[in-house]
């Protein structure tokens, strides 16, 4: 079986445009940068959302730094970069979810959303500005801080990077 994917996947490497003729890079966690592209800059994200949890705004910047810098072969540019990424947080809302038969909530749930503009400055069509938002589920007899919040961040912020990341640069 493994023999068949590589072969396949062999198969549709000069379909997908990965020859040496090709403008853009490929890569195979699915980027598609243009061969001018070089540098990014990840501007510090700001909280405005009503409800202020301190710190977050530097933890979300730090992971969509994380994983851009992980994921491709992007220098950090400065004021100058060629991709640019700024926006800031606009929702952190706890809600409760279910309840008990004793009418009681039996789970919260955390929702943060994240405006996000993106900047192409060597190809501008790729410019955009929109939200994106995640949930994380927990026990409503827990207090949101300590482990339970580390959880609720790292589930959080690992989907909204990941789907600023498939935005802006995979583009599938």
């Amino acid at each position: 079986m493994r023999i068949i994917k590589i072969i396949l996947l062999c198969a549709l490497l000069p379909v997908l445009g990965c020859g040496s003729g090709s403008s853009s890079k490929y890569s195979f966690n699915g980027t598609n940068i243009g061969n001018d592209v070089k540098t990014f800059q990840v501007n510090n994200f700001q909280n405005h959302a009503d409800v202020v949890e301190p710190g977050i705004e530097r933890t979300f910047t730090r992971r969509l730094q994380d994983l851009i810098q992980g994921q491709t072969s992007l220098a950090p540019g400065g004021n100058n970069a060629d991709l640019v990424y700024e926006g800031e947080i606009t929702q952190y809302r706890i809600s409760p979810m279910t309840a008990t038969a004793n009418q009681r909530t039996a789970q919260n749930r955390l929702t943060i959303t994240v405006n996000v503009r993106f900047t192409n400055k060597k190809n501008e069509k790729d410019n955009f500005e929109k939200p994106f938002s995640f949930y994380y589920d927990y026990d409503a007899n827990k207090l949101l801080n300590g482990a339970t919040l580390d959880s609720a961040l790292n589930d959080i912020f690992e989907r909204i990077t990941q789907d600023i990341f498939n935005e802006s640069l995979a583009k599938w």
